[in-house]
């Protein structure tokens, strides 16, 4: 999830199209996909269209020629840009697991750069340019695209913006005419939808962003540790820290592995979510829904064939 459990796409729903739970499949010892919500299903091969772009230059090159600075600047600002040209503190709370200090760096000094709206034009652009190289023009112009982004635009039509900011500011952009374009934005829709109930599961369970970082990294289905401090800005101390933090609550053991309590409190995170998350997928109907998953996840196949989600940047550690 782009929340406590990571912005970047846990390694089986990004380089995985066979159902996996973002919680962690079978394989990685979390739960498994019959335990998962429908919801969930879709959700973990919808996400990775939107999460290819984060690993891919054509994105960050078109907000760079906007004079943003490449890494976290251009990160920050492009997806920041929905709310506007707020501060860091507003970036902060919704981004949920990076360090103030290493936000405040970038954002507000983005928009002397820029504006909001250059970098959503941009972010387009790099959009469209990253999808026809991963992709190629056949499936962005095959009839199956077109039924995706008809079917996930549909289920954001249920979508609800009370206490969703990233979602109800993504909301409130046109939807692209292109066909991958609308199936992108859809995507983004949905995952920032189930990412800002997440961020409420992940409240209740009483983890901070760090710490749900750290617990996240201990499944070994996510990006390494070490890129989750360069790109979120925690330092080694802060790290070791939160790992301390969850040693005391049972959830890691003294070597940093995942315990039986540290999973079920992962599980319960999810279950929470796919609640908060369901409304969509409820509108969009079980059919229908099992249609969508089908053919996002044959376009997600192809990402990783393509090679979108470098595997040296997954694992535990």
């Amino acid at each position: 999830m782009r929340g406590g459990f990571g912005d970047a796409p846990s390694f089986d729903d990004a380089a995985a199209s066979d159902g996996a739970t973002s919680s962690g499949g079978a394989a990685f010892g979390g739960a498994t996909s019959s335990e998962a919500s429908v919801g969930r299903l879709c959700h973990n091969v919808l996400n990775p269209l939107h999460t290819c772009v984060y690993f891919a230059p054509e994105r960050e090159d078109a907000l760079a020629v906007l004079g943003l600075e490449r890494g976290t600047m251009a990160y920050l600002a492009g997806r920041a840009a929905p709310l506007g040209a707020v501060g860091a503190g507003t970036v902060t709370a919704t981004f949920y697991n990076f360090n103030h200090e290493h936000v405040a760096r970038y954002i507000p000094a983005a928009w002397a750069v820029t504006t909001p709206e250059a970098v959503l034009a941009a972010r387009l652009r790099g959009v469209d340019a990253t999808l026809r190289r991963l992709l190629g023009k056949e499936a962005l112009a095959s009839k199956e695209m077109a039924e995706a982004a008809g079917l996930a635009l549909r289920a954001t039509e249920a979508g609800r913006r009370e206490a969703r900011p990233l979602y109800a500011a993504n909301a409130s952009l046109s939807v692209p005419e292109e066909p991958h374009l609308a199936l992108w934005h859809a995507a983004t829709l949905l995952r920032e939808h189930r990412g800002d109930g997440h961020l409420a599961a992940l409240t209740v369970a009483g983890l901070s962003g760090i710490e749900a970082l750290v617990l996240h990294n201990a499944t070994g289905t996510t990006v390494k540790s070490a890129v989750f401090k360069q790109t979120r800005g925690w330092s080694a101390e802060q790290w070791a820290a939160a790992r301390g933090r969850l040693c005391e609550r049972g959830l890691l053991d003294e070597a940093g592995e995942i315990t039986d309590a540290g999973s079920a409190l992962r599980g319960e995170v999810e279950a929470l979510t796919d609640r908060l998350d369901a409304a969509p997928y409820d509108h969009l109907g079980p059919a229908a829904t099992a249609r969508l998953t089908e053919l996002a996840g044959g376009f997600t196949g192809m990402l990783r064939a393509a090679g979108a989600f470098p595997a040296a940047l997954f694992g535990k550690g």
